[in-house]
């Protein structure tokens, strides 16, 4: 159905403005009638020309989806229809991506398809996760219960996120700045000095040779050096996309000094939330295992959570198999144990989660104030020994004359 814009006065002769779908324009006059809204004017809203071209269309953010949690919640636990709440959150909707994906969805429940099948057509925005609990509250009739506790996991998983990617983000575009200033150094800087010293005559300091040896070398194959770097970079990506490639790459990065801490510890943060979420949401652990292997984002994580799934499918606990891993520490696998045997798994699965979402919170503190020292004196020492190298023979020449 066409969509029209429409804008009029209401009975306190307020002027109002908004978009309505409707088959004619004289079902849009009808429907603001009954608002008390006397239209001005209708007129049917203009094709965006660029609708069909993917790329150029606005992506659906996990913000969006947060959003819509909260509101479709709201307005299940107020008593409102499924396919009312659908309508009232497509026609507020601004990401036009996500509008379109919400008015198929309303279609397809309105057709008798329920809300979880309708969700898992667009398995970017809802995964399985997502769509398994959405599921189980359709199923057990609390599902503005289960929106909120998604709402809720999905705001603690983009914190989460946010504080992994700003941990690693300070530290990558301190050295890319310092290589990018050594480079400009080597290339552009150091070139002037080496003729003025050519014009001098005599030997130069083994320090400062060795600075013009490495100026000629950058400049003659600098060319050469980019094309290196783009090589490595494209075949790592091709390696790590290879089974053999992700498990090496994982496990490495599981045991850095300092990163692999902090990796480990967002692994178990994130496998407890997740599966305390889902567990509480009325969700099989089997089937709850499964889903959190495939979305932990480690290779190794992942192997050490199908190990635990097929442990529990022969008839063993959940901790035997987690402490067996040797992945995850000897308290979480304690405290699972203890809530599996006390039959509160998933109370004692959200409380790991609080408390290791606080252990990240420290760890990503200590991180940058442990890398923000080491950053200055690495520049200071790089930037320091060619200035040195470069200011050595003028010293020299001055103590000569």
């Amino acid at each position: 159905m066409p969509i029209y814009l429409w804008e009029g006065k209401n009975r306190n002769n307020i002027v109002q403005k908004g978009e309505m779908e409707a088959s004619s324009e004289d079902v849009i006059r009808s429907n603001l009638n009954r608002l008390r809204i006397t239209p001005t004017k209708i007129k049917k809203k203009p094709k965006d020309l660029f609708e069909n071209v993917a790329f150029l269309q606005p992506n659906v953010t996990q913000k969006d989806v947060i959003l819509f949690c909260r509101q479709f919640s709201t307005m299940i636990d107020a008593g409102l229809p499924i396919i009312q709440c659908m309508d009232i959150l497509h026609s507020q909707q601004e990401n036009a991506t996500f509008k379109k994906m919400l008015k198929n969805i309303k279609e397809q429940v309105e057709s008798g398809s329920t809300l979880a099948d309708a969700l898992k057509k667009y398995p970017k925005q809802f995964d399985d996760l997502f769509v398994n609990m959405v599921s189980a509250g359709e199923a057990g009739g609390i599902l503005d219960t289960i929106l909120r506790r998604l709402s809720a996991y999905l705001e603690k998983a983009a914190r989460l996120k946010s504080q992994v990617k700003g941990a690693m983000t300070y530290p990558i575009v301190t050295m890319v700045i310092a290589v990018a200033v050594v480079a400009v150094i080597l290339v552009f800087v150091i070139p002037v000095f080496q003729e003025m010293f050519a014009d001098m005559g005599g030997a130069l300091p083994p320090i400062t040779q060795v600075v013009v040896g490495m100026s000629e070398f950058v400049k003659s194959k600098i060319h050469w050096i980019v094309i290196g770097i783009i090589i490595f970079i494209f075949a790592f990506k091709k390696y790590y996309k290879t089974e053999k490639g992700r498990k090496l790459v994982d496990a490495t990065m599981l045991k850095l000094p300092v990163f692999g801490l902090l990796i480990r510890k967002v692994a178990v943060a994130k496998f407890t939330r997740t599966m305390g979420t889902m567990l509480s949401s009325g969700v099989a652990i089997l089937e709850a295992l499964d889903i959190v292997a495939k979305t932990s984002g480690n290779k190794t994580v992942e192997q050490a959570i199908y190990t635990v799934r097929s442990g529990i499918a022969e008839g063993r606990t959940m901790a035997d198999p987690l402490a067996e891993s040797g992945v995850f520490p000897a308290m979480v696998c304690q405290m699972i144990s203890v809530g599996e045997s006390t039959g509160a798994l998933d109370a004692m699965l959200e409380k790991i989660a609080d408390f290791y979402e606080e252990e990240v919170d420290q760890a990503v503190d200590n991180l940058t104030s442990l890398i923000e020292p080491f950053m200055l004196v690495f520049l200071g020492v790089v930037i320091g020994t060619l200035v040195v190298a470069m200011y050595m023979p003028i010293f020299k020449m001055a103590g000569a004359l």
